[in-house]
């Protein structure tokens, strides 16, 4: 396993990758899926090009990337800016690198642009359906705010195998 060796935004010419990253982690379509897969719950692609290409020309917003030394992608993070707060999404880890402590420091670095930023706390919505993953968030600070969101059809990251149900978390991280 080869160790993080710098951090960048994506940019267009990463999208092919980062299409394949992703689905990679969430929809675990290879013979042994990490375990962040979520195909039992959503079939279909997580994100596609054009996904990735709306959340790249997303104003204050950035897809954070993670690369060895030969520049290949080990994970990523879209972060975006709505003031006071950081929204994250899409953290991604290539399954072949999970429960390495990637997932840790993706989330690490989105809380320090969080606080670069000059916002309070980082918010993020997970599937209630994944008692594991908000355990997971749990013992990294996130808590649920209360808010509950209906996961729709139309959401663009697959189609739901059953009703599903968004909690957004939040975690404070700077003054405020």
């Amino acid at each position: 396993m080869n160790p993080v060796a710098h951090w960048e935004p994506a940019t267009a010419a990463d999208l092919p990758a980062l299409e394949i990253l992703v689905n990679r982690a969430y929809r675990g379509t290879d013979a042994a899926p990490g375990w962040t897969h979520e195909a039992h719950l959503l079939s279909g692609p997580r994100a596609s090009t054009a996904d990735l290409r709306e959340l790249l020309s997303t104003p204050a917003a950035l897809i954070l990337t993670a690369r060895d030394a030969q520049r290949r992608l080990l994970g990523c993070v879209y972060l975006a800016a709505q003031p006071p707060q950081l929204y994250l999404g899409l953290l991604a880890v290539d399954p072949e690198r999970q429960a390495g402590g990637l997932g840790r420091q993706l989330l690490a670095a989105a809380e320090d642009h969080a606080r670069q930023q000059g916002l309070r706390s980082v918010v993020m919505t997970v599937l209630a359906e994944r008692p594991d993953l908000l355990a997971w968030y749990a013992r990294r600070g996130y808590q649920p705010t209360g808010e509950v969101r209906p996961l729709h059809a139309d959401h663009g990251a697959g189609q739901p195998r059953q009703t599903l149900t968004l909690l957004v978390l939040e975690k404070a991280v700077g003054e405020g």
